[in-house]
């Protein structure tokens, strides 16, 4: 027996099928700055208008949402996640997107699958006004179990020097406004599995009616993208700190932009927490602390600002279709979170 590539578990021809249906994906997110399609060795981007531009970037992946588009068999909604999670947090800075690449990792290459999850990184790179301009697919046999794929993703943005919002301004008596969250987005997928399918031995297509769909159809819900509404918003509203909600939820993550002295007053009730969430702390017996810590609870974006710009921070973000609430306040402290 003649041993080649194919054989061996690598099939070259069916990489080459998915670059070809990828291609016409990526060009329709190209954007001014792209300088060449999709091929060459690295991907070329072309910087304008900017005096004194700083870049951003950010790197990240869809953690262990991805076994729910493998136990249901969709995968046109994860790579939407994948995007999010990245261009969200160049977002905080200030920084406009500008190009975002992929990889994608599995056992045996099915173009078909992975098209699917192309085209969602190619529709999260619409949404968010960036341009996907490179990839990498690896095939590795024997390194993922059947079926099974692994993504990650990074994403470059830029801002002028002197626009750079790092929290450095905020101070007691701002307002925290957080805009409302489509669901879990990507993080907390390991507890949430562990409950709904290990301990209530659920089936991803069996229907919750508190939700109004299956178990399966909430957890895939994508990661919302806030970068449009977010950089219109600073167009108008002086915000001094931008903070992503994900992982560590707004115990974790609100701190991170904070100077020395400060804390944040999260007021509990204050927005309107999806059903999921109380459906997670009931069903598992889960700790309010814990579900704060692992979760976003409901809000996937928060931005502070001056009280006297509280209302039209409210006002704009309703007119660009986000749901924001008033969720707390700054206050003197140690760098931390108090829930009242």
């Amino acid at each position: 027996m003649k041993v080649t590539y194919k054989n061996a578990g690598v099939d070259i021809s069916e990489g080459d099928r998915l670059v070809d249906i990828i291609k016409p994906m990526a060009r329709s997110t190209f954007k001014k700055g792209v300088l060449q399609e999709l091929g060459s060795f690295g991907a070329f981007f072309k910087l304008s208008k900017y005096k004194k531009p700083v870049l951003v970037s950010s790197t990240d992946g869809v953690g262990t949402k991805l076994k729910i588009a493998f136990m249901t068999g969709r995968h046109d909604t994860v790579g939407i996640d994948l995007v999010a999670m990245c261009v969200n947090d160049v977002l905080t800075s200030g920084a406009e997107p500008l190009f975002f690449l992929d990889y994608f990792a599995t056992g045996k290459l099915s173009a078909g699958k992975a098209a699917g999850v192309i085209k969602g990184i190619a529709d999260g790179c619409k949404t968010a006004g960036c341009s996907l301009i490179g990839g990498e697919t690896a095939e590795m046999p024997g390194f993922y179990k059947e079926g099974e794929y692994d993504l990650a993703g990074f994403s470059v943005g830029v801002l002028e020097e002197n626009k750079i919002i790092d929290g450095s301004r905020i101070k007691p008596g701002d307002v925290i406004i957080g805009a409302a969250s489509s669901g879990l987005h990507s993080n907390g997928y390991s507890l949430a599995r562990k409950l709904f399918f290990d301990i209530k031995k659920y089936k991803a297509n069996k229907f919750i009616k508190e939700l109004g769909c299956t178990i399966g159809e909430e957890l895939l819900k994508p990661t919302r993208i806030y970068v449009k509404s977010i950089l219109s918003l600073l167009k108008s509203v002086n915000v001094k700190g931008m903070a992503h909600i994900t992982g560590g939820g707004l115990t974790e993550n609100l701190p991170r932009i904070f100077p020395e002295g400060i804390q944040a007053a999260i007021k509990k009730g204050s927005w309107d927490i999806p059903r999921i969430f109380s459906i997670i702390q009931e069903m598992g017996n889960v700790s309010e602390k814990e579900m704060f810590r692992t979760f976003n609870m409901g809000i996937g974006f928060v931005v502070v600002v001056k009280k006297t710009d509280a209302n039209n921070t409210l006002k704009k973000l309703k007119s660009l279709g986000e749901k924001p609430f008033i969720i707390g306040s700054i206050e003197k402290g140690n760098n931390g979170v108090r829930y009242i």
